[in-house]
């Protein structure tokens, strides 16, 4: 049931996420916002480890699965996977946020749309993934908190500075909201990816000294 309950809360992670770089991406047509730039970017690259958790997950836990060390590889490619997914939309997103020089932001109403759709969907799944996490003790729903942990609050970030650009008069106002919100965001992403990269290094080397003294 555990596994299951695993398995259906990924693929809802997989259904609820694969509309946002679309829809982010058409806003992108009409809108020349950095932030919502950064975060076409960051979608897409979060759906494809979003994607590999989910099918790494359905292999690990298949019934006929025993090779535990094989399992733990697995698990070990989608978490390292996760991790460097958040550190180069991090990357890009501050990459984009030095250079952009435009201050006419144009449409920015899909990316807010989505943005605040993003707060309450990740937030939901974060306190799930949390919960079976502990449950269950399986590396990748662990990796998965903190991924939609990371999702939550960029996606809070990218309401403030789309809403502030939506609603200011003064474009000098826009720009540099859209920038801060921008590196804000780049920083948080690097941050929980650096973090989550750094604890799979760790539980690795403490594994191999485990070895060596047996």
């Amino acid at each position: 049931m555990k596994k299951n309950s695993g398995k259906s809360t990924l693929l809802w992670s997989v259904i609820m996420s694969s509309p946002g770089p679309l829809v982010v991406g058409i806003g992108l047509l009409v809108g020349k916002s950095s932030t919502q730039l950064a975060d076409f970017i960051r979608r897409s690259i979060e759906l494809l480890a979003i994607i590999l958790s989910f099918i790494i997950y359905c292999i690990t836990n298949k019934e006929n699965v025993t090779d535990e060390e094989k399992k733990q590889k697995l698990e070990k490619i989608s978490n390292i996977f996760v991790g460097s997914s958040m550190i180069l939309s991090g990357i890009i997103m501050l990459i984009l946020a030095i250079t952009s020089q435009s201050s006419e932001k144009g449409n920015v109403i899909p990316g807010l749309a989505i943005a605040v759709l993003g707060v309450v969907a990740n937030s939901i799944f974060w306190i799930r993934y949390k919960v079976l996490g502990d449950k269950t003790d399986n590396n990748i729903l662990k990796t998965q908190s903190k991924l939609y942990r990371a999702k939550t609050f960029v996606d809070v970030s990218v309401t403030v500075a789309l809403t502030v650009v939506l609603i200011s008069s003064n474009p000098t106002v826009s720009y540099y909201f859209d920038l801060v919100g921008t590196i804000a965001v780049s920083i948080y992403l690097a941050y929980s990816g650096s973090a989550t990269l750094y604890n799979i290094l760790k539980k690795r080397g403490k594994s191999e000294d485990e070895r060596e003294r047996a």
